[in-house]
């Protein structure tokens, strides 16, 4: 911790469609709307290149994960930041994907890769369906934490991980200063779970937690809750982007986790591992 700088990180919050080239753009408009705030460690949610239909998902799998992998480079190194692709499809062997988050740092080399392990298989009561595995093939492995010199350790999730306690305290386990949950929330779990799991998982491992998020409808049948945030070690909200497209900003100071760590030494006290 002592090598991390106070610095502005941003959490996108997006109203992605089933448009590669649309949904490039919209984040592009962000990314330099949050460089021009100062933001040197930029968030994009989960799906921000394409959310909507799941067949043709899969019928372009090919080229959104190119494109996606291209864009999120060029941009990085365009505009000299530590940028988070928080989760787009990448082709497997077996004809389904991955959901895939990449973090890329500012000369648009790769930092650090997480398939997503925990994928959205609910009926929910508002009558939706949401199978994720009918197309993503889960992740294998732990997410890593990558240590970042003057942004801290990262520690990588996305979306639905959210509700597994037990992945964050293997990312504090392995030294997570900061944690990522770029998501496509539902609407409908959104309203009552989105906020409270977040702050829960910043308290129980005093770490900042950073959340992009989507936003509104995506087609007929999918809607997502917004409200990117980005919340303090104490579990306070810092920003909050609302539910419109746009940016939460919020400064990451090392001094801050440094003294809830000293104040609430939690993760020093832990019996059963």
């Amino acid at each position: 911790m002592k090598h991390m700088k106070s610095y502005l990180a941003a959490a996108i919050q997006m109203n992605s469609l089933p448009d590669l080239e649309k949904n490039l753009a919209q984040a592009e408009d962000l990314i330099d709307l949050s460089v021009r705030q100062g933001a040197e460690l930029v968030c994009l949610p989960e799906n921000f290149s394409f959310l909507g239909d799941e067949e043709a998902k899969i019928s372009q799998a090919e080229a959104i994960a190119q494109g996606s992998e291209k864009f999120l480079k060029t941009m990085a190194q365009r505009y000299q930041v530590t940028l988070l692709g928080g989760g787009f499809p990448m082709p497997t062997p077996n004809g389904k994907v991955h959901n895939t988050a990449l973090l890329i740092g500012a000369n648009g080399e790769e930092l650090s890769r997480y398939e997503k392990v925990h994928l959205f298989d609910v009926n929910l009561p508002d009558g939706n369906t949401y199978q994720e595995s009918h197309t993503v093939l889960a992740g294998l492995k732990l997410p890593p934490v990558y240590p970042s010199k003057e942004l801290g350790n990262l520690g990588l999730s996305v979306c639905y991980d959210v509700r597994f306690p037990e992945l964050y305290r293997h990312l504090a386990q392995m030294g997570a200063e900061v944690l990522f949950v770029p998501a496509a929330f539902t609407a409908y779990t959104g309203k009552d779970h989105w906020q409270v799991l977040l702050q829960a998982r910043a308290i129980e491992n005093t770490c900042y937690v950073i959340a992009p998020a989507q936003t509104g409808k995506h087609n007929s049948m999918r809607q997502s809750h917004g409200h990117a945030v980005i919340i303090d070690p104490w579990g306070v909200i810092l920003a909050d982007a609302g539910d419109k497209p746009g940016v939460a900003i919020a400064p990451i100071e090392p001094s801050r986790l440094e003294q809830v760590r000293r104040q609430m030494p939690s993760l020093q006290h832990r019996v059963f591992i």
